[in-house]
């Protein structure tokens, strides 16, 4: 009987490893025979519609009292000044202010130079045209730094999908093509992801923080901006904006 009781375990075990094997035989034939992982770029370049400017205003005296009321008279030009040029209210912003004191010797905090009031506008033109004419402007009245000039475009989620589109074409071209050098074709997309792409902006570099580095509101590019003609005028050039994906296809 205990015999008996052995030779079964034994027969179910064999059963067992045999199913086993099976299944995983059966796994691997449907399997495909192999992958390839390639990666497609595209830049779409466009004409900006608008330009944003950062603009900072700096004044000191040992009156820290005259220094701000300076700083605010000078300010203020600015913003009058935008308004003639038909800038709307909403478009012009006071995005930083800093009142610092000053010495010769810092460490010892001996010499007394003064208060020195910063303030920083920015203010989004629609109208780019008229670029120059507002920069010379408000230099004239009073600004003495500018922190940064930045061209964009509004209709920056349509030209994105457009270049995603093209860099997901590229990619199957790619795949192709390789495929193509080894004798084989590629079949069925097993995976696609989009690489992002760094969102540079041009507001870094100055008093305020919050709208320099990577952009979250997804609405700045990269400047592709050419000199300055010879008559004066402003050749803004295009943005370019980028995209890139990479594809796993099966190869047949």
């Amino acid at each position: 009987m205990k015999a008996q009781h052995i030779g079964m375990v034994a027969l179910v075990a064999a059963v067992s490893i045999f199913a086993l094997v099976g299944w995983s035989d059966g796994q691997q034939e449907s399997s495909p025979t192999g992958l390839i992982t390639v990666t497609g770029d595209a830049e779409v370049r466009v004409v900006p519609d608008e330009v944003i400017l950062i603009l900072g205003v700096e004044t000191w005296n040992k009156d820290v009292d005259l220094a701000k009321a300076q700083n605010d008279a000078r300010v203020q030009q600015v913003l009058d000044l935008a308004k003639g040029y038909g800038i709307e209210s909403k478009h012009i912003q006071t995005e930083h202010i800093s009142i610092e004191p000053r010495y010769e010797e810092n460490w010892e905090k001996r010499g007394f130079i003064g208060f020195f009031v910063r303030k920083t506008v920015v203010i989004t033109l629609k109208d780019v045209s008229k670029f120059e004419d507002l920069l010379t402007s408000v230099l004239d009245s009073g600004v003495n730094y500018v922190h940064g000039i930045q061209f964009r475009t509004t209709e920056l989620r349509q030209h994105k999908d457009q270049a995603r589109a093209l860099a997901v074409r590229a990619a199957r071209e790619k795949a192709e093509a390789m495929a193509k050098e080894l004798g084989q074709e590629i079949g069925k997309p097993q995976s696609i992801r989009e690489d992002q792409v760094g969102w540079w902006s041009g507001y870094g570099g100055w008093w305020g923080a919050s709208w320099g580095g990577m952009m979250a509101q997804n609405v700045v590019q990269n400047i592709g901006a050419g000199p300055m003609e010879s008559d004066g005028s402003l050749a803004p050039g295009q943005i370019s904006i980028n995209a890139r994906v990479t594809t796993t296809f099966e190869l047949k």
